[in-house]
């Protein structure tokens, strides 16, 4: 059986902090029911990136339910007693104005595990302030890493304030649950998208002497045997990461290009040696990475006991030969869409698999989950969305 199996989760997150980690737990095999307004659902179905919502709401159902009315709140306490988890990211004091705490969720249902993400935390002088997952970035200090050397601080391109955030909350809610099975009781957990982010900034910090000077960006590398070197070819991506960090890997990168005469030069005796020097030899291993393509170096490189990478870009990833000689690329079918491929799950348990499903339409399981949870009948469910009160259109995902 799936790891999850019989973990329920109702699902009241949007965009991708929230929604990264009830589908990681819907991967590991947790039942995980979105709850959505009518009409619009997850504001992410809406972004201008398409596949967006579909990238991170796999293995979902869908229930559009009318929050803002009395009796849709109703419905949804009704139907909180059948879930292990509540799970909110909503903006700082939504969720009050909902008048949905912990408190009301814990009286219906007492060993309730209430996980909230915010971009700030519950408290301190920040925990008003609306944020995003660059917003989240920028105050953990993943910017001020990222570019050149002299240059302006950059915007990273991964998304670790949201979904590296959504990570983490998967794994402390399954820690709560293995708490629960151990205790009978549930508890609340609260993340902060900012001090998650943190988290990816250990090594950097570690540069820093414990905070008493801010670490330095190094552009492509701090070393000209740990950098970014250019590859044949006129894309933008045409590039090697070379990332030979001992002596050992620094000879084995000679005998690669073919230089291992520079093993005897004084001149790159060390790294301080090599890093004083610099230019020269920066100079030597572009011309051997200029005259082959990205996989070609990256192959003579790393069978040559040199640690390296071409510089895969999305598309790249998505066909390379590695990853879907492995099976990580998951092909789905979409009602709108077709046959799409995403990317995977990077976990692999000897005794746990979930098969991937497409994202869930909007309000597409409203029926089936009222009827599980509550009981209701074919009529009762159709008056509920006469009344406006859930939303049963079966909206494809977007």
């Amino acid at each position: 059986m799936a790891a999850l199996n019989g973990l329920r989760v109702l699902d009241m997150t949007q965009y991708e902090a929230g929604p990264s980690c009830t589908q990681s737990l819907a991967w590991l095999g947790a039942d995980v029911v979105k709850v959505e307004a009518p009409g619009d659902g997850d504001p992410g179905r809406h972004m201008r990136l398409k596949g967006y919502f579909l990238t991170w709401n796999c293995n979902k159902r869908s229930v559009a339910l009318n929050l803002r009315s009395s009796q849709g709140r109703d419905i949804l306490l009704r139907m909180a007693p059948h879930y292990d988890v509540f799970i909110e990211n909503y903006g700082p004091g939504v969720i009050e104005k909902l008048n949905l705490g912990y408190e009301v969720l814990k009286a219906v249902k007492p060993d309730i595990i209430y996980a909230r993400i915010k971009g700030f935390g519950l408290d301190g002088p920040w925990a008003d302030y609306k944020c995003y997952d660059m917003v989240a970035q920028a105050a953990a200090g993943t910017f001020s890493v990222t570019g050149e050397a002299d240059g302006p601080p950059m915007r990273p391109g991964a998304t670790i304030g949201d979904s590296g955030t959504g990570v983490q909350m998967a794994l402390a809610i399954a820690a709560a649950y293995v708490q629960k099975l151990k205790t009978g009781q549930g508890q609340m957990i609260e993340m902060s998208m900012q001090e998650a982010a943190t988290f990816y900034m250990r090594t950097a910090a570690s540069n820093s002497n414990f905070g008493a000077k801010p670490t330095l960006r190094t552009g492509t590398g701090p070393l000209p045997t740990l950098r970014l070197y250019p590859c044949k070819g006129d894309g933008p991506n045409d590039y090697v990461y070379v990332m030979a960090v001992t002596e050992r890997m620094w000879q084995a990168l000679c005998a690669v290009i073919g230089r291992q005469d520079l093993l005897s030069d004084p001149r790159f005796a060390d790294d301080r040696s090599r890093h004083r020097n610099r230019e020269a030899l920066e100079g030597i291993i572009t011309a051997w990475t200029s005259a082959r393509d990205k996989y070609d170096a990256m192959r003579l490189l790393a069978e040559g006991g040199v640690p390296a990478s071409a510089v895969l870009d999305t598309k790249d990833l998505h066909d390379n030969p590695h990853l879907n000689a492995r099976g990580f690329i998951q092909q789905v079918e979409h009602p709108e869409r077709g046959k799409v491929r995403l990317l995977g799950w990077a976990a692999r348990m000897s005794g746990s698999a979930v098969p991937f499903k497409t994202a869930p339409g909007l309000g597409e399981h409203s029926a089936e989950v009222l009827a599980e949870d509550l009981g209701l009948q074919p009529a009762e469910i159709e008056q509920l969305s006469a009344d406006g009160l859930i939303g049963t259109d079966q909206a494809k995902a977007s």
